[in-house]
C-alpha cells in the first residue's frame, strides 16, 4: 500500500469520525431541548400550583389578617378623634381657667388701684380737715371780734332805731294828707268828666291800643313794601342774567314724522301685496303708517317717540333700499332699534360732558338720552333740561351755592318721564326714586323730588331748579297749550278769586299771569286788600298749577259823589 491510498485512508477515517461527531452533538442537542421543554412545563405547572397555594393562602390568613388590621386601624383612630376630642375640652377649660385667672388678676389690679385711690383719697381728705381745722379756728377768732363788735353796733343801731320809726311815723301821716288830697282831686274830676276811675282806665287803653294798632299795621305795610320792592329788584336781577345768558332756541315738536319718497309708485310697494308690507311693518315698529293723497310722503303717526323714530329711519332705508318685503322689513328695523339705542347713548352722554358732571351712574345717562325723543307740552325734554340746569346753575352762582349740583338737579329732574316701566305716581317723585336707586346725593334727589311740590323742599337747590324749570317752561314759545287746559285754567283762577268775600269781578289777563281783583271798598279795606291778595295767592299756590308766577292785584275803588244843585 502506497502513500497516497494511507493518506486517503486516513481521511476517511477522519471524516467518519467527525460525521459519527456531529451525529452524537445532534442526537444530544436534541434530547437536551426535549429535557428543557419537559423541565419548562413542569415549572409552569409547579409556577401555577404555587400561584394558587399562595392565593388560598392569602384568602385564608392574609385578608383575615388586613380586616383586623383595618379594624384596629378604625379603633385606634377612634381612640385618637377621642383623644383630640378630650384635648380640645382641656384645652378649652384651660382657656376659660385662664380667662378666669385674668378676670380675677384685673380684678385684683383694679382693687388694689381703687384701695391706692382710696388711701390717697382719705390722705386728702385728712389734709383738707386740717385745714378746716385751721380755717375753723381763724373764723372762731374773727367770730369772737365780730360779737364784739356786733354789740357795739347794736347799741348804735337801737339808737338810730328810735330816730328812724320817728321819722316814720312823721312821713305816714303826711302820706295820709296826700292820699286824702289825691282822692279829693279824683272825685271832683269825675264829677266834670262824668266817668269812674276805671271807666276812664279802659276808654284810655282802649284809645292806645287802637293807635298802636294802626301805627303798628302802617309800620308793617311799610317794611313788607320794602322787602317786596327790594326782594323783587334782586330776583328780578337774578332771574333776567341767568335768562340773558341762555337765550336759547325753541322748537314745537309734533307726534307724527313725515318721510319723503321719490314718486307715488313708492307707496304701491310700502304697502305691499294685500297690504302686507304696510302690516309688517306696524307690527315690527308699533306705529301706524299713513298712506295717503299727500304727494310724496308717508306720515308716520305715534305717540311713542322712540318708536317713532326707528319707524322713520327704517322707512327711509327701505325708500332707499328699494327692497321691501316683510323679511327685509323685520331687519331693517332692528338695525335702525340698534342704532336709536347707540344714538340714546351718545346723546345722553353728549348732554353730561356738555354741562360737564362726572360720575353718573350709565343707566342715568341712558335715560337722559331718550329725553331727546320726549317732548312735554311741544318742547323737548332734553333741550328743556339742558336748559334748566343751565339756568339754575347760574342762579346758584349769584347765591353763592353749588352750581354743580344745581346743574346735576336740572338735568335729571324730568327724568321720572322718560321710564320705561308703567309708573302709578307722579314724575317727580319717580325720579327721586331713580336717582336715589343710582346713589346721588340727598340733595340732589330733594331738587328732584320738590320741583313740583309733591314733597317739601328740605335744601336751598330745590326752589333753584324749581324756578329755573318755571323759566325755560313760561317762555314765550317754549311750550303751547291745548286750547280746553288753557280755557280750563283761567277759568279756575277767576274763580278761585270771586270766592272771596267783598270780590265783586274778576278778570284773569296776560295768558293768566296776572289776575284782576276787583273788591266793594265799603266791605273791603286798604288793610284788607293786603291780606286778600296774599290769601289769594297763597291758595292758587296749594290748590292750581300753573306755569310760571302768577300776579295777583286787588283794586279797590273809592268813589266820591257830590251834585251842584
Amino acid at each position: 500500500m502506497d502513500l497516497t491510498t494511507g493518506l486517503l485512508l486516513i481521511a476517511v477515517a477522519l471524516g467518519a469520525f467527525a460525521a459519527g461527531g456531529a451525529v452524537t452533538v445532534w442526537v444530544r442537542q436534541r434530547r437536551a431541548e426535549e429535557v428543557l421543554v419537559e423541565a419548562r412545563a413542569e415549572a409552569d405547572t409547579l409556577r401555577r400550583e404555587a400561584e394558587a397555594a399562595a392565593a388560598t393562602y392569602r384568602k385564608k390568613h392574609v385578608e383575615a389578617a388586613e380586616a383586623a388590621l383595618q379594624q384596629e386601624q378604625r379603633a385606634f383612630t377612634e381612640e385618637q378623634e377621642e383623644a383630640r376630642k378630650q384635648m380640645q375640652r382641656t384645652r378649652r377649660k384651660l382657656d376659660r381657667w385662664q380667662q378666669s385667672l385674668s378676670q380675677e388678676a384685673e380684678q385684683v389690679n383694679e382693687q388694689q388701684q381703687t384701695v391706692e385711690r382710696a388711701a390717697e383719697a382719705l390722705e386728702r381728705l385728712q389734709q383738707e380737715v386740717d385745714r378746716d381745722q385751721q380755717q375753723l379756728r381763724a373764723l372762731m377768732q374773727r367770730t369772737e371780734a365780730a360779737q364784739d363788735a356786733l354789740q357795739e353796733q347794736r347799741a348804735a343801731a337801737s339808737e338810730a332805731e328810735a330816730h328812724f320809726n320817728a321819722r316814720s311815723e312823721a312821713l305816714e301821716r303826711k302820706r295820709e294828707r296826700l292820699q286824702d288830697m289825691i282822692d279829693q282831686q279824683v272825685r271832683k274830676l269825675e264829677n266834670v268828666a262824668g266817668l269812674s276811675r276805671r271807666e276812664a282806665r279802659e276808654a284810655m287803653r282802649e284809645q292806645l291800643l287802637d293807635e298802636a294798632k294802626l301805627e303798628a299795621a302802617s309800620r308793617i305795610k311799610e317794611i313788607r313794601d320794602e322787602a317786596k320792592l327790594e326782594a323783587n329788584r334782586e330776583a328780578r336781577r337774578i332771574v333776567l342774567t341767568a335768562i340773558q345768558r341762555t337765550a336759547a332756541s325753541h322748537a314745537i315738536e309734533n307726534t307724527v314724522s313725515v318721510v319723503n319718497i321719490q314718486s307715488d309708485e313708492m307707496k304701491g310697494r310700502i304697502i305691499g301685496r294685500e297690504g302686507r308690507n304696510i302690516r309688517a311693518f306696524e307690527a315690527a315698529t308699533g306705529i301706524e303708517v299713513i298712506v295717503d293723497d299727500t304727494p310724496e310722503a308717508v306720515i308716520l303717526s305715534g305717540f311713542d317717540p322712540v318708536r317713532r323714530e326707528i319707524a322713520r329711519l327704517a322707512m327711509i332705508d327701505l325708500v332707499q333700499d328699494g327692497r321691501i318685503h316683510p323679511g327685509r322689513i323685520e331687519e331693517v328695523v332692528d338695525e335702525a332699534r340698534a342704532g336709536v339705542a347707540e344714538e340714546i347713548q351718545e346723546r345722553g352722554e353728549r348732554a353730561v360732558i356738555d354741562l360737564n358732571l362726572h360720575g353718573l351712574h350709565s343707566t342715568l345717562v341712558r335715560h337722559i338720552g331718550r329725553m331727546r325723543y320726549r317732548t312735554s307740552y311741544g318742547q323737548n325734554l332734553l333741550a328743556h333740561s339742558i336748559e334748566t340746569a343751565r339756568i339754575a346753575s347760574l342762579i346758584a352762582a349769584e347765591l353763592n351755592l353749588d352750581p354743580a349740583k344745581a346743574r346735576r338737579a336740572g338735568l335729571l329732574h324730568d327724568i321720572g318721564k322718560v321710564l320705561e316701566e308703567e309708573i302709578e305716581q307722579p314724575h317727580a317723585l319717580a325720579g327721586m326714586e331713580l336717582c336715589q336707586r343710582y346713589k346721588e346725593a340727598d340733595d340732589v334727589c330733594n331738587a328732584v323730588g320738590a320741583h313740583h311740590d309733591e314733597i317739601e323742599m328740605t335744601t336751598l337747590i330745590a326752589p333753584i331748579v324749581q324756578a329755573a324749570d318755571a323759566i325755560s317752561g313760561a317762555r314765550p314759545g317754549a311750550r303751547r297749550e291745548a286750547l280746553e287746559s288753557y280755557i280750563k285754567r283761567l277759568e279756575q283762577l277767576e274763580d278761585l278769586a270771586a270766592s272771596f268775600d267783598g270780590v265783586e269781578r274778576v278778570y284773569a289777563i296776560q295768558a293768566g299771569r296776572e289776575v284782576r281783583v276787583l273788591v266793594n271798598h265799603d266791605l273791603v279795606s286798604d288793610a284788607r286788600a293786603e291780606q286778600l291778595a296774599a290769601d289769594i295767592a297763597r291758595r292758587i299756590q296749594d290748590e292750581l298749577q300753573y306755569p310760571g308766577q302768577v300776579k295777583i292785584t286787588v283794586i279797590r275803588e273809592v268813589r266820591a259823589v257830590s251834585h251842584a244843585k
